[in-house]
């Protein structure tokens, strides 16, 4: 199912319960009720009880974006630090420029076609992806430089095979969800509270007063959704890509 599916049907759901409660319940109110009067107390509760909840979902928000930000730039790290080590060996003889280069494109069209779906469907990097890094890490670091100028050229090598490692890691780390369940539980416990204080302020049954109640609560359906589509990285709709690795090696597969 389209996840654009699951929000238009999830926010349809949320406004459709709130205005069938909002109309039985006037339908079952006696007619010498008064729904003009709201304690105080009760105005009072449904404004703390929104403010408190508008600040979770807004941390809630900035940090699975900041997640999502953070495994695109796992992603461009690894990306660039692969390709200047496949750069920066043409110091070395033909033999081992042309192993390193080889090594380094298995490796990464291991990662944008195998690689990148088994993190969208399980979480996690393979373990043919580390060995196939484990050998351009070899490819470099075993080479016993000839001259000045190659040995100038090896520790950076070196270095940017240990920052596409790094970055790996990282973006093996990010690759499952983030937020926990009993923030889960929080987030849609406190919506549903917060939507219920809508009874609470004893709303009639007028078009303006049904029109905010349905769109208060398929708003809180939108940010509930956008919370959970953010929350892996690279699964779900707005994912992190495998851009960067694209357009610094032309011609992968995937």
């Amino acid at each position: 199912m389209s996840e654009w599916l699951v929000l238009t049907l999830a926010m349809a759901a949320a406004c459709s319960v709130v205005l069938l409660v909002t109309v039985l319940r006037h339908r079952r109110t006696g007619a010498d009720y008064d729904a003009s009067e709201t304690p105080d107390v009760i105005e009072y509760m449904t404004m703390m009880i929104g403010v408190v909840y508008a600040i979770v979902l807004g941390l809630a928000i900035a940090g699975v974006w900041e997640g999502r930000s953070s495994a695109q730039e796992y992603v461009r790290v690894e990306a660039q630090a692969l390709h200047e080590v496949s750069e920066r060996a043409r110091v070395y003889p033909d033999d081992v420029r042309d192993r390193i280069r080889a090594d380094v494109h298995a490796y990464v069209g291991h990662v944008v076609t195998t690689e990148w779906d088994t993190m969208a469907a399980k979480g996690e990097l393979t373990d043919r992806g580390a060995q196939l890094l484990a050998r351009v890490r070899h490819d470099v670091t075993d080479y016993q430089p000839k001259s000045d100028f190659e040995a100038q050229a090896y520790q950076p090598l070196v270095d940017q095979v240990a920052i596409a490692d790094d970055a790996r890691g990282a973006r093996g780390d990010s690759a499952g969800a983030t937020m926990p369940g009993v923030v889960w539980f929080g987030l849609i416990t406190g919506g549903l509270v917060t939507i219920g204080m809508i009874f609470a302020l004893q709303i009639r049954r007028t078009a303006r007063e049904l029109a905010l109640a349905g769109l208060f609560s398929a708003l809180f359906a939108f940010l509930l959704f956008l919370i959970w589509d953010f929350d892996a990285p690279y699964s779900r709709g707005v994912a992190a890509t495998a851009e960067p690795f694209h357009a610094l090696f032309p011609g992968l597969g995937g």
